[in-house]
């Protein structure tokens, strides 16, 4: 027979599972009677712990939301994992939680068993953290851009671009993506009707509207977490230098003229056009249908960061 204060904490352990417990099935899982089961509930909502119960054939206890955090049950595997979490945001890229995470981190090390306190501090001693630079984003500006995003409602902020203008956004956000340490939030811009990105380090003074709209749908079904990636583009190779003085001379192919003065024998056409053959005006047709003009089409999105 289990004592009281061990029934307690298996009847707490299986109540944090998200579903609701019949109470015959309570009284099944600890072997007691289901009047030993009203009790248990009983104590523990005089501990602070709020248990719902439906009545009814499909009813039963379940854990909901209070007003204040209880004490929480975790087994072996979730408070090491969330060790570790504590220990990657006191050195990650959102802003404002540097100094919670360390003190939750201390509370939790505290209590935890030494085999178990092992295991999250040999990361720490055989692993090194290079200090990394870059924007961040802030904690609070997250929770409330993650709010208006889950219920579809319109968001107003003041945008940085890159050039350093300031201006004042009305979206629909869609999702926040993760690109490293930047954030940013994928939205459509209502005032230019059209799909923008966002960073994060950027943006101020974000304020929910209350406006909902019905979500929308990326075009020609974009992967999300791919759109940071579009925005940055490979830096251009730096130009080659020209030889000055060394007696060296180009490649016929390179330039139009040759340093003797005459013209180069290979024809317009592969210089860089299509432009400018009129001696060989039926090559014309199947040099266009080899080397075609690049499309000029807009992409379907338009980055502002």
């Amino acid at each position: 027979m289990i004592d009281t204060p061990g029934r307690l904490l298996r009847l707490l352990s299986l109540l944090q599972s998200p579903r609701e417990w019949p109470g015959r099935e309570l009284a099944q899982r600890l072997d007691v009677s289901p009047r030993t089961i009203r009790r248990d509930i009983d104590r523990l909502r005089e501990l602070g712990y709020p248990v719902h119960a439906t009545q009814g054939n499909t009813g039963g206890y379940r854990l909901t939301a209070g007003t204040a955090m209880p004490p929480l049950l975790l087994d072996d595997e979730e408070a090491v994992a969330i060790a570790i979490g504590l220990r990657t945001a006191a050195a990650g890229s959102v802003t404002g939680i540097e100094e919670t995470s360390v003190r939750a981190l201390a509370k939790l090390e505290q209590v935890l068993p030494s085999r178990l306190r092992r295991r999250v501090t040999v990361l720490q001693e055989a692993a090194v953290a290079l200090p990394q630079g870059g924007p961040t984003a802030d904690a609070g500006h997250l929770a409330l851009i993650a709010a208006a995003c889950v219920a579809h409602e319109k968001l107003r902020f003041t945008y940085r671009s890159a050039n350093g203008q300031e201006a004042r956004r009305l979206v629909e956000p869609h999702q926040l993506v993760a690109a490293g340490r930047r954030w940013y939030l994928v939205a459509h811009d209502c005032d230019r009707a059209d799909w923008r990105t966002f960073r994060l380090d950027r943006l101020a003074d974000p304020l929910r509207t209350g406006a909902r709209v019905p979500p929308r749908d990326l075009p020609g079904g974009v992967d999300v977490a791919r759109l940071p990636q579009r925005r940055r583009r490979p830096p251009r190779p730096a130009p080659r230098p020209r030889p000055r003085g060394t007696g060296c001379r180009p490649h016929p192919a390179h330039s139009r003229r040759r340093r003797t003065g005459q013209r180069s024998h290979l024809p317009s056409a592969h210089r860089g056009g299509l432009t400018g053959v009129p001696r060989l005006p039926h090559l014309r047709p199947r040099l266009r249908l080899r080397h075609p003009r690049p499309s000029r089409t807009r992409a379907p999105f338009a980055d502002v960061g």
